[in-house]
């Protein structure tokens, strides 16, 4: 599979909270990191488990990824004619998409995402919830389609 492949499976898998899923596209030494509560889950077992532990019936939750941005490595053609292969680009992604908490607030999620060896080797996920847009900023912005 491609970096891209990659990360849209393991998008696909966070989505459907298959976790089993998941764990086959994270590097065995993944690190995931959230730098708003300052936590760090250290190898793709930690993380797992982690995620097994989940209080679902306390604090049951849905996400979804649907948007991952990033481009695979790229081949580009020198003045000589000779190809030259630009590695690094395929290996940063970013997803984006939501969490549902059990209070029913959706936030926004945005994960960071790193590549290893053909697996997700680094996870900084952020978390941010909604909120009102200041009325001072109304005559600067457009307001949603539909509204």
């Amino acid at each position: 599979m491609s970096n891209r492949e990659v990360v849209e499976a393991y998008a696909r898998a966070f989505g459907a909270s298959d976790l089993e899923d998941q764990y086959q596209y994270l590097h065995p030494d993944l690190v995931e990191v959230y730098p708003q509560s300052g936590e760090v889950f250290r190898g793709r077992d930690a993380r797992q488990a982690m995620f097994k532990s989940w209080p679902q019936d306390e604090f049951p939750t849905a996400a979804s990824m649907p948007s991952v941005i990033g481009s695979a490595d790229q081949w580009i053609l020198m003045p000589t004619f000779s190809t030259l292969k630009v590695m690094g680009t395929g290996d940063e992604y970013t997803g984006v998409g939501t969490v549902t908490y059990p209070n029913g607030e959706t936030w926004h999620m945005v994960q960071l995402i790193r590549l290893r060896e053909g697996k997700i080797a680094h996870l900084t996920s952020y978390f941010a919830a909604p909120f009102p847009a200041p009325d001072w900023r109304a005559p600067f912005r457009e307001e949603p389609a539909g509204q």
